[in-house]
């Protein structure tokens, strides 16, 4: 059996003028008029000629169609159906919104990140965004890339993951009571390393962290990608702590095998964890700690000393252990170091910074 008819077009509106299809927006709007979300658009962005007109009911114009749902330009549309008009001043139609967002460049992109951390800083004043930033503050640093489809994507190319997409440099604050939220983010084109314009983008989270509060303990944590000079001297320009997995350098081996028998202390994770290395659950493991100065390829000034804490974990994978025929002759170990000026206690500053990957795994997205 087939069907013999077809539309040609479907399409929905929501039309009942009495009514909002997205009521939520009422309090989510009245938040961001008291973080000055409007105000700060118009302040900080110079779109140039009529298109950049009343930036700031177009910049929060399109905050709300995003929050209410939408992906594209076309969507934008809804925030004109049904009532909208009686609850909110400026609904603009899509091929305003569509002009204005074209008539971007590089700088007026950096406009907006110093509207968007200002108004991040504001909404910490007045709403309960991140308690306990004063006391402990966590910044995570780490890239993803989203996956685009076609060819004519600008900016979209193939990364280290192997996926044609476009490649996000991202950095969240977070402390013991409160989730990730993001306070810095930056565009590159999907070839670019994970590393490409790291220092700037934790100068700016560390920036934007102060103006929410973040004046104790700020620790930034970030895997073996943005292991650099650079981004080490941004974070203690920015009055922070480093917390960074280190490349597997020959230095750093030196630094591990230093290390004697009798300094390892053992610990058990509450929870087993998977060593994707190893191609093992792993519920034990042993840390040690070495001082170690980083960086001696390049001028004393911007070589620096710190803690290379170390975990080593068994190979106690059986794959791994009976590919050979006489068995295990001896114990091998994986070590996972870690470059940190940290306060905190050994096992405490190991923990920390292991709980950066949960974290990392929640800047994912697509």
């Amino acid at each position: 059996m087939q069907l013999s008819h077809r539309s040609s077009a479907v399409s929905a509106v929501f039309d009942e003028p009495t009514l909002v299809s997205a009521a939520g927006l009422v309090p989510v709007l009245a938040v961001a008029q008291r973080a000055q979300l409007r105000r700060l658009a118009d302040e900080w962005l110079s779109v140039p000629n009529d298109r950049g007109a009343n930036a700031g009911l177009k910049v929060t114009s399109l905050v709300a169609g995003m929050l209410a749902g939408a992906d594209c330009i076309e969507d934008m549309r809804l925030l004109r159906h049904g009532g909208m008009g009686r609850l909110f001043h400026a609904c603009y139609a899509p091929s305003t919104l569509g002009s204005f967002l074209r008539e971007f460049r590089f700088g007026h992109v950096r406009q907006l990140d110093a509207v968007a951390a200002r108004v991040t800083a504001n909404l910490a004043r007045v709403a309960p965004l991140l308690p306990g930033v004063d006391q402990v503050a966590y910044v995570d640093v780490d890239d993803t890339v989203k996956q685009t489809y076609g060819y004519a994507k600008q900016g979209a190319g193939y990364g280290y993951t192997g996926v044609k997409g476009l490649n996000a440099l991202l950095a969240t604050v977070s402390t013991p009571l409160a989730a990730p939220i993001i306070v810095a983010s930056r565009l590159r084109k999907g070839s670019a390393g994970s590393g490409r314009g790291a220092a700037r983008l934790v100068a700016d989270a560390l920036k934007t962290t102060t103006g929410c509060g973040g004046s104790g303990l700020v620790i930034v944590r970030a895997d073996s990608a943005f292991y650099s000079a650079e981004v080490v001297a941004a974070i203690r320009r920015g009055s922070a702590y480093f917390s960074i997995t280190a490349r597997k350098d020959p230095a750093v081996e030196r630094a591990i095998g230093s290390i004697s028998d009798e300094a390892w202390t053992p610990i058990r994770y509450p929870n087993a964890i998977f060593d994707e290395q190893l191609g093992q659950w792993v519920s034990d493991a042993e840390v040690a700690e070495v001082s170690f100065t980083a960086f001696t390829s390049k001028p004393e000034a911007k070589q620096v000393t710190g803690r290379l804490i170390v975990r080593r974990v068994r190979d106690a994978n059986l794959d791994h252990v009976l590919a050979n025929e006489q068995g295990e002759l001896f114990h091998i170990w994986r070590h996972h170091a870690v470059f940190t000026d940290s306060p905190l206690p050994m096992l405490d500053a190991e923990a920390n910074h292991r709980r950066h990957a949960s974290c990392s795994s929640n800047m994912a997205f697509g």
